[in-house]
């Protein structure tokens, strides 16, 4: 009678000496990425914290009251300019920005450009404005150049 031939079990041993695996988690990674967390706290917490006294000066309930004057400076699209709706030539432009500028009642101005206005025309125009000692600067109806970014 002939034997049937059975496969062999494996059979798994454990390495031993050097070589043999190490059964607990290696926590090196795990207090480096501490260290890195703890330095980071250390560093933001005390900038978020940080606090400037700035000493404002209370608001002046007249001046709430009454808004500022505003002027329109419009650039049309071959260059023109036209101040408040009237037209304005390029030479007497900055003697009116001087002007707007040492007004008592600090007014608005604002810029609109025709959409088709060259970009040098208006770069000029800005450089003018901030020559002129202009800070309180409105851009007016930008929302139609918004569909062209």
């Amino acid at each position: 009678m002939a034997h049937a031939s059975r496969p062999t079990p494996a059979r798994f041993y454990a390495p031993q000496g050097d070589f043999a695996p190490i059964a607990t988690i290696n926590t090196t990674p795990l207090v480096d990425v501490m260290l890195v967390l703890l330095i980071m706290f250390i560093i933001i917490i005390p900038v978020a914290s940080h606090k400037v006294p700035v000493d404002l000066p209370p608001p002046d309930p007249a001046a709430i009251a009454v808004p500022p004057p505003v002027h329109r400076l419009d650039i049309a699209a071959g260059g023109g300019l036209a101040w408040d709706g009237a037209p304005l030539a390029a030479a007497s432009l900055p003697a009116r920005l001087r002007a707007l500028a040492a007004d008592p009642d600090r007014p608005v101005l604002h810029l609109n450009a025709d959409g088709e206005a060259r970009y040098e025309q208006v770069d000029i125009i800005l450089a003018d404005i901030a020559r002129a000692g202009v800070t309180r600067l409105g851009f007016v109806d930008n929302r139609r150049f918004e569909r062209a970014f």
